[in-house]
């Protein structure tokens, strides 16, 4: 970690900052960027953070070039130039970029599982799993590995093959193992944090051309206690 950012109730860790690129880790709770809620973001916060250490008048650009879900936390780059953020952007859209994810199951995984589904979001927000040539059906694959079996749960890394909305909860749902925590999609409670971690991300420097990779580990609170003695050896 370079240094932490603070911003009310959250704390954002730096992982990685050069000319180009920023690579942050998303507190869970925090949108990536403004919405209606009119709550603080990720965006924003980062920006003025740029502003502030480099003493940049005026506005300051940082380009979104991928998104996690407003619950989840984890590891995300943000772009400090535009030509970084074009390079990004074609990057992820491509499938060039890594990502895996921690992800703690309802029910026992005994092996590793490759699920593949036809992924459509309807108007009310909700993504569900339909037929294949069914109208706005989106092709979605991953891969769900089991890394511990303890209390009726699974401690999971997700590789995600495909990036549609909310597709790691909804085709674990759709597979009868929903993710703990998960109040969409898994019938979780109030007061429980989704157990989704955004764990890693491997991909090459927009502009320097070398592989650049982000990781880091998800809180000790909620579902991850029960995992915490793997989660901390883990190499992941």
């Amino acid at each position: 970690m370079l240094e932490t950012v603070r911003a009310g109730r959250f704390e954002i860790p730096v992982l990685y900052e050069d000319n180009h690129l920023l690579a942050v880790v998303k507190p869970p709770n925090l949108p990536v960027q403004a919405d209606a809620s009119g709550d603080d973001d990720l965006l924003s916060i980062m920006k003025r953070y740029i502003g502030k250490k480099y003493r940049k008048p005026g506005a300051v650009y940082l380009g979104l070039v991928h998104r996690l879900d407003r619950p989840v936390g984890g590891a995300m780059v943000l772009a400090r130039t535009s030509k970084a953020a074009s390079r990004l952007s074609a990057a992820f859209a491509g499938r060039d970029v890594k990502k895996r994810y921690l992800a703690v199951l309802q029910g026992e995984l005994k092996r590793p599982l490759t699920l593949e589904d036809w992924l459509r979001k309807d108007p009310d927000g909700m993504v569900r799993v339909t037929d294949e040539g069914a109208q706005g059906a989106k092709p979605a694959r991953l891969d769900s590995e089991p890394l511990c079996v303890r209390e009726g749960l699974t401690l999971a890394r997700v590789t995600l093959h495909t990036g549609r909305a909310h597709q790691i909860r909804v085709q674990h749902a759709h597979a009868g193992l929903p993710l703990w925590g998960d109040a969409r999609y898994g019938g979780g409670r109030p007061g429980q944090q989704i157990a989704l971690w955004a764990a890693e991300l491997t991909l090459q420097h927009p502009v320097r051309h070398e592989p650049l990779r982000l990781t880091c580990l998800p809180p000790e609170t909620g579902a991850w206690a029960v995992f915490q003695d793997v989660i901390k050896e883990l190499i992941i």
